[in-house]
């Protein structure tokens, strides 16, 4: 990988996440720290507003972009790949931002990656055998939800447990997980004074108010799911 193209992918691995130490960036992109030090100068020298918190890491400043320019053979071909898992695992609302975010990719790729990129796609399938295709998610909620984990904002629900029971519950939603080919929400539930796993497809109604979260407390998604797997 030559410098240019390190220092761009510099600045996207940072875009994408929170904090890096230069140890990671070193490791990341096979590189020496003092090399990453010099490589955070010269993106500094350039405009690119990169900034530092002591325990934390380096990081880019809130409001700067830089859209992507073009994307890999490789990169285009694992998004291809997975296109298959979106359509068949993810429920209509994500579906359809899917579709919209790889029609934006592919006005980046040149003419001969996005005939790569659209051979990939029709030689990529998924199947599930008939017995399954009931399990598979049918809601159009996880797009609202996620809106919901980053706002910090309750959830009303109309809920119908195993049982067939239905009632009425108010959630502070932590996060989404999939296992037994269902999407699960994680959240505290008011109702029951402690955190619930909801099975999106179960869930009757959903609605997002503009109610903030009530409880400031709550554990990450991470750690809820190491105390189930405790308990199992």
């Amino acid at each position: 990988m030559n410098r240019i193209d390190r220092l761009m992918g510099i600045v996207s691995t940072l875009q994408s996440k929170k904090y890096m130490t230069v140890e990671q960036m070193a490791e990341h992109f096979g590189i020496s720290v003092r090399t990453a030090f010099r490589d955070l100068r010269a993106m500094g020298e350039i405009g690119v507003p990169i900034g530092f918190e002591t325990g934390k890491g380096y990081f880019i400043q809130q409001g700067y972009f830089l859209p992507p320019v073009s994307l890999t053979a490789e990169e285009a071909n694992a998004l291809a790949l997975i296109e298959p898992l979106v359509v068949r695992f993810a429920d209509t609302s994500i579906r359809q931002h899917f579709e919209t975010a790889l029609s934006k990719i592919k006005m980046v790729l040149g003419q001969r990656q996005r005939q790569n990129f659209e051979l990939i796609q029709t030689q990529t399938a998924h199947f599930i055998p008939d017995a399954y295709a009931h399990l598979l998610p049918s809601t159009n909620y996880l797009t609202t939800i996620q809106n919901s984990i980053i706002e910090k904002n309750i959830l009303r629900i109309e809920y119908q447990n195993f049982s067939g029971e239905t009632s009425i519950r108010e959630v502070e939603p932590i996060g989404l997980t999939f296992y037994s080919l269902n999407w699960h929400l994680i959240a505290w539930c008011h109702l029951r004074h402690d955190y619930r796993d909801f099975r999106t497809s179960r869930i009757q109604y959903l609605n997002a108010t503009i109610q903030p979260f009530r409880k400031t407390d709550h554990i990450e998604l991470n750690e809820y799911l190491k105390t189930i797997q405790e308990l199992r």
